[in-house]
């Protein structure tokens, strides 16, 4: 049980990456996931008997423990970008974190590393960005030699960011700019990410440590918009929308996580986030430190983002008008 890895929150779209990446280094991992029979599938990221799935909600100490049991190292992924009816951001992103990193210690898991978020802030108004640096705050508590990674919004096949904008492209004449669209990101490839955290599973220098991961282009939301427009060949007003209004839709939008199982197009605690800028500090350990060259995102959103021009990968062929 030497080389085994065990990952919270292993299937989902930074997990899948992260889990191919730990089999590529030659390591052994265990996928804990809620939901183990939708995540059959992740037995095919690394050679026969090298990926297991099974069972465990961060929630639930004991099944969290089994999870770890004879585990080298683990990383926690699990993470909400907006509350609903059972996940709420302390349990998830404090109490949960808290609990795999004092079951990983008593335990004697040598590695941790804890995936928190650019913009963590005990002082934020966004609960979101509190919840995660208490839960920072927690996992150091517990367990002092664990990894810290924070990263930028994260972009990839499968993305939330990019597809959202995209496929709102294709059905709304407008979009809009929370904010009139001055917040500055820092986008991070997912499979750039996943190396790092790889990286910081068996490299003993990365113990303690604190990084910011972002990519090398730092993109205004409104330039986000506009590569999208670019990349899905549609034309669409860019429509400026206050704080104040946005952060009113993000209200009326809330009984759609609470009561739905449908993903809100918005919320008020986002319009907080989008108040600050999702960037790098200078001077912050990032991907360069991980041995990592970061991608940028002209390179990759061409390959997925095509799927949303009119055709998708025969727009070309097809030969119809724009927008």
């Amino acid at each position: 049980m030497q080389d085994l890895v065990t990952v919270f929150g292993g299937s989902g779209f930074i997990g899948t990456q992260v889990v191919r990446q730990l089999a590529k280094q030659g390591l052994r991992v265990r996928v804990a996931v809620r939901q183990p029979h939708i995540a059959y599938d992740m037995r095919l990221m690394g050679d026969v008997g090298q990926v297991e799935v099974v069972q465990a909600n961060v929630r639930n100490e004991a099944s969290v423990r089994r999870a770890l049991e004879g585990a080298r190292a683990a990383i926690n992924l699990v993470g909400i970008l907006y509350e609903t009816g059972r996940q709420k951001f302390e349990a998830v992103h404090v109490d949960a974190a808290r609990m795999v990193a004092a079951a990983a210690r008593d335990l004697g898991v040598g590695r941790l590393v804890h995936m928190s978020a650019l913009g963590a802030d005990a002082n934020s108004r966004s609960k979101y960005a509190r919840s995660k640096a208490a839960g920072e705050a927690a996992v150091r508590e517990a367990f002092p030699e664990a990894v810290i990674v924070r990263p930028s919004v994260v972009f990839g096949p499968g993305d939330d960011f990019f597809n959202k904008f995209a496929e709102m492209a294709v059905f709304s004449p407008v979009l809009p700019l929370v904010g009139g669209g001055n917040t500055r990101f820092q986008p991070v490839y997912v499979t750039d990410l996943a190396r790092a955290l790889a990286r910081t599973v068996v490299d003993p220098d990365c113990a303690g440590r604190t990084y910011e991961l972002g990519g090398p282009t730092t993109m205004t939301f409104r330039q986000v918009l506009e590569l999208v427009m670019e990349q899905t060949e549609r034309r669409r007003l860019l429509l400026p929308l206050p704080f104040p209004v946005a952060g009113l839709i993000g209200t009326l939008c809330a009984p759609i996580a609470l009561f739905t199982p449908v993903k809100p197009p918005l919320t008020a605690d986002q319009v907080e986030l989008l108040k600050t800028d999702n960037v790098t500090e200078a001077g912050a350990a990032g991907l360069v430190e991980l041995g990592v060259t970061p991608t940028p995102v002209e390179a990759i959103t061409p390959t997925y983002l095509y799927r949303f021009r009119r055709g998708g990968q025969f727009a070309d062929m097809m030969g119809q008008p724009v927008g």
